[in-house]
């Protein structure tokens, strides 16, 4: 089940490419396990890190304190390309509890969804206007208001976002889909005890 998400606040990292694939995310050569933990370490790695392992100083995760943030903003189709969940597991290994950009494919979405990544929409100017101002103040914090669906900015402007109720109300929860479904146990317990009553033939139990 993934963690409630209803504030947050943090280093604010400015990422404001298009079209970034869940490759470039967590590249193939870290797909070797099913474990959330330890990902991190792979986060966009091909831009992170030479072939000899060094950082590359001209990556901005690798930079003082963005490789502390804890929102990413990025450009419109974030997380387009292959369906691997690794990728939105890697951002939050990372330490990465939101994503703001214009777009987001809709597979990445679902899988932000799904782990308590907050995924917001804002559109391109106020995405410009966010990068221009984490640029000129780098340690400036921003505020990510899931509840009230607002983003306060370094220099204190507001913006509001939208989100569709149910996904809002996941995050706050912490729900995924099987912890949705649980909500509606009694109703299911009681559902299946009047189709036994009514349909005991369906319950029977296969005879060796």
């Amino acid at each position: 089940m993934p963690e409630p998400v209803n504030r947050i606040t943090g280093i604010a990292a400015p990422l404001p490419r298009a079209n970034v694939d869940t490759d470039a995310i967590i590249p193939k050569a870290h797909l070797l396990t099913i474990h959330r933990s330890g990902l991190g370490a792979g986060l966009f790695s091909e831009w992170r890190f030479d072939d000899d392992g060094r950082e590359r100083p001209d990556s901005v995760l690798n930079q003082v304190p963005w490789r502390e943030a804890k929102i990413l903003l990025a450009g419109e189709n974030f997380g387009c390309g292959s369906s691997r969940e690794h990728a939105v597991w890697s951002l939050m290994d990372f330490g990465i509890r939101c994503v703001i950009a214009p777009s987001f494919a809709s597979i990445f979405h679902e899988n932000c969804q799904k782990n308590g990544l907050a995924a917001v929409t804002l559109d391109e100017a106020v995405l410009a206007h966010l990068v221009a101002v984490v640029q000129a103040t780098p340690a400036a914090t921003m505020t990510v208001d899931i509840e009230a669906c607002r983003v306060t900015a370094p220099d204190g402007r507001e913006f509001p976002f939208t989100m569709d109720a149910a996904r809002r109300q996941a995050l706050l929860e912490g729900l995924d889909e099987i912890g949705a479904s649980l909500r509606h146990d009694a109703a299911m317990a009681a559902f299946e005890a009047r189709d036994r009553a009514q349909r005991p033939w369906i319950h029977a139990l296969p005879t060796a």
